[in-house]
């Protein structure tokens, strides 16, 4: 194959100049509207207005990079086009994503433009009002408005960068660090103007989470060797299935576009909908090119890929997995209806080395076999210029036996975190083991995955591979829970005994793999990018909605443990006093930490089912603690007056705040401050360090807890004046809000569903009136009146509010149509 050295954006055009009536792209809502189509001469003609837009208003020093904050649809193509033309690499940002995680990736890169798309507007201003001044420059270009960021302390400086990367250059079977670097190496300049093509951050699958920036060079060898392997024509339909913080979509846009095919974008709301997916990907549009994570395939339920997705009749031509671990053969052939026809590949990669870097088809006489097959399937051969070594735990290349995968090429380089310039041929490690056998190699896991049990090493994924095999199992998930419990979580297909599963792995698993428990869910949980959530820190978290801790109001100092799918009892603790502190949970350490009218707080290991430290705090606790990650510290207040900052691991003191009146409020924590309200009538600002801020006075007693903003730039509460606050982080009032009695519970924002930039306030006063406010402006928007008082705090999810009544009844009420059930 000779594959010339091309952007991306010049094999669209070279696409385009053949097919320029065909359609290109279509954006299908799934609702009653018709679909929307771009042909190969619109696409282009939208993006190349957008290029000159950006070409008259960017000015560019260094790095050219744009971001990107949209939903999917139908310019979004063009969109990218048009940046990739200036040129310049675009950088996505979900606008779903949480503000402190894109914050964090934008301040990284110094991100200096981003293009909004004007339905977000009012959530990106809300969402990043420090990074926008006053007189923030922008100017908008057709459904788009362009920003210029100003960056305050950036901390992040990639010229100022210190970091040392450790090279690791193609060798010939001998380690790269007995290698000395030649003076005349040659680099990759991340600075050069038509380098660039997208930057991304990694999930954190292989690492603490890095940057991410990929030359066109890098990508291109993927997009032209795909169209080969998948034999792409203009009469295919490649799915949209990956979002663009995840680099698979780049794979899926321009191998699409590359080829004259079409390109079908659906919104992100949809592909939660399995039976409303298959029915617009193989009915309507007739998808011919699938790429996804196994995950995202399982969603689907076994019953309906047979029926649809890998039926005889399926229009789908090929189907890649990529992004986790490849199902057993057993479980892929179980999958297809009789007569399917369609090509099934395992592809492998890495964020770091720009999406794939090998692949394997499985051959149709294995597919077809009747014969049981429990083999691994292999990863198969190098894309075209990606190189993979094995190496041992010494860093030599091996060609039999077990090591850890490496991955490069001499231009398969990309820019990691700060790096500014690269030598050609950088080998990354990958963490992930496989095993070589005959020149094949085997994957064995993620480092991660690897554990010691029994005195025998294990492999994670096996158990699942396993269990997935068992013809009960939809679909399940393996944590190693503290270094000490195996825990298998299955999605059944029916009512399941748990002593007849134990018994089947027990025919396939050695005794030291045999699960410690076993946990029945509804449904696997799984990140936006479509892998599943690795359940290795605390399955108690709200992703997974495993186990519910409930303590309730006790006077007996009870505190129940219980399982979530069926409310039996998992565990109970006792404290010497009443308890009525909610609970928090620590996803980092899988601790759960509450507080007691003992006057003690605690951190409470639910699966050893054992106290891990307890407090004595000077001082009774009622509201429930706050925990921040960054610094990482737990926050307790007592109605002595203290405010407590512990360290969550430990139970160590790190320091103490007298506030001299008894708080009644629950601390909250934001990036920079912790607040919490008085009964002296003031809500006090602290920083992480125990350091005062500023105080905001009311006229009574604040009982009621602060609440943040998404973009962390407003606090709401309320007060026993009758009065709702909003406060800025500096703690100037914003506006408040007269009520007709005292506000005891914490406000809870949300956004409108009827216009998903707006953003409200739920918030309640004891007399029962529920009280819906525009939260930038404090105007009212509806008010609900319950029949008995209300101290309970409002929640929404989706479009329904949820919230208790003194006349002992929970109340929901759906906020689109007005309804109270």
């Amino acid at each position: 194959m000779n594959f010339s050295e091309m952007t991306l954006q010049e094999l669209v055009h070279q696409a385009a100049s053949i097919y320029s009536d065909k359609i290109a792209v279509c954006f299908d809502e799934c609702n009653d509207q018709s679909p929307i189509y771009y042909t190969y001469k619109t696409l282009l003609n939208t993006a190349s207005e957008l290029s000159d837009f950006l070409l008259l208003h960017c000015d560019f020093q260094e790095i050219r990079e744009i971001g990107l904050y949209c939903h999917p649809g139908i310019n979004l193509p063009s969109w990218i086009l048009g940046i990739l033309q200036v040129p310049a690499a675009y950088a996505p940002v979900d606008p779903d994503a949480s503000p402190a995680l894109s914050t964090h990736f934008m301040k990284k890169c110094d991100l200096k433009y981003i293009l909004v798309e004007k339905r977000q507007i009012n959530k990106f201003r809300s969402s990043y009002e420090t990074l926008l001044n006053y007189d923030t420059f922008t100017v908008e270009h057709n459904d788009l408005v362009l920003f210029r960021l100003y960056w305050k302390n950036v901390e992040v400086s990639l010229m100022l960068n210190d970091r040392k990367e450790k090279y690791e250059k193609v060798t010939d079977g001998t380690s790269s660090e007995n290698s000395k670097e030649e003076k005349s190496e040659e680099h990759m300049d991340v600075r050069l103007k038509h380098c660039l093509a997208y930057v991304l951050h990694t999930s954190g699958t292989t690492g603490i989470p890095k940057i991410v920036r990929v030359p066109h060079a890098c990508i291109v060898p993927n997009i032209q060797h795909f169209r080969v392997l998948f034999e792409i024509t203009q009469e295919d339909v490649v799915f949209l299935a990956s979002p663009l913080t995840f680099d698979p979509s780049v794979v899926e846009i321009f191998v699409a576009l590359s080829s004259g095919a079409s390109l079908l974008i659906v919104p992100t709301s949809v592909k939660v909908l399995p039976s409303k997916l298959a029915a617009v990907l193989f009915s309507h549009h007739r998808v011919t090119i699938l790429q996804a994570t196994p995950t995202l395939l399982r969603r689907f339920g076994s019953q309906l890929i047979k029926s649809t997705v890998l039926s005889a009749s399926t229009s789908l031509r090929v189907l890649a997995l990529g992004g986790e671990t490849f199902p057993s053969l057993t479980i892929l052939k179980s999958w297809r209806e009789l007569g399917n026809r369609t090509q099934i590949f395992n592809v492998y990669g890495i964020t770091e080395v720009s999406s794939w870097a090998t692949f394997y088809r499985i051959p149709e006489k294995v597919l077809n076999s009747t014969l049981k097959c429990e083999l691994p399937v292999q990863l198969g051969f190098p894309l075209h210029g990606t190189v993979v070594e094995v190496r041992d735990t010494d860093g030599f290349t091996i060609e039999e036996g077990n090591g850890q995968v490496f991955l490069g090429g001499r231009n398969r380089v990309c820019f990691l975190d700060g790096e500014m310039t690269v030598p050609l041929g950088t080998m990354r490690a990958t963490g992930d083991f496989v095993t070589v056998k005959n020149g094949e190699m085997f994957f064995l896991g993620r480092k991660d995955s690897q554990i010691k049990r029994h005195g025998k090493r294990l492999n994670i994924d096996l158990v699942q591979q396993v269990a997935e095999g068992l013809r009960q199992v939809e679909s399940c998930a393996v944590t190693w829970y503290n270094q000490e419990k195996l825990i298998l979580f299955l999605v059944s297909k029916k009512e399941l005994v748990k002593d007849y599963i134990f018994k089947e792995l027990e025919k396939h698993l050695p005794n030291y793999a045999i699960p410690d428990e076993l946990v029945l869910i509804d449904s696997l949980p799984f990140t936006s990018h479509g892998k599943i959530i690795r359940l290795k820190n605390c399955p108690v978290t709200s992703k997974s909605h495993l186990l519910i801790c409930f303590p309730t109001g006790c006077y007996n100092g009870l505190i129940y443990v219980l399982k979530s799918h069926n409310g039996e009892k998992y565990w109970m603790f006792t404290t010497e006093n009443a308890v009525k502190s909610s609970a928090t949970v620590d996803p980092t350490t899988g601790l759960l930490y509450i507080g007691s009218h003992d006057q003690h707080a605690y951190a409470l290991d639910i699966y050893k089912k054992k106290c891990v430290w307890k407090l004595k705090c000077g001082g009774t606790i009622f509201s429930s603690p706050c925990l921040s990650l960054i610094p990482h510290h737990l926050y307790f207040a007592t109605l002595g007056g203290l405010l407590l900052a512990v360290h969550p691991a430990t139970g160590n003191r790190v320091w103490k705040h007298s506030c001299g009146k008894p708080l009644f409020s629950s601390p909250r924590c934001c990036l920079q401050f912790v607040c919490i309200g008085c009964v002296d009538g003031n809500l006090l600002c602290f920083t992480h360090f125990g350091e005062q801020v500023w105080q905001f006075s009311t006229n009574e007693p604040i009982f009621s807890s602060p609440c943040t903003s998404t973009s962390e730039q407003e606090i709401f509460f309320g007060s026993h004046d009758c009065f709702i606050y909003c406060c800025s982080m500096k703690g100037h009032l914003q506006w408040k809000f007269k009520t007709t009695s005292r506000v005891y519970s914490t406000p809870f924002a949300f956004h409108n569903h009827n216009r998903s930039n707006e953003m409200l306030l739920a918030a309640a006063s004891t007399d029962g009136k529920l009280w819906i406010l525009e939260s930038k402006s404090g105007q009212l928007q509806t008010v609900y009146e319950l029949p008995g008082e209300v101290f309970s705090s409002p929640v929404v999810w989706e479009s329904m509010l949820i919230i208790g009544c003194r006349n002992n009844y929970v109340y929901c009420l759906d906020l689109l149509g007005g309804n109270k059930k």
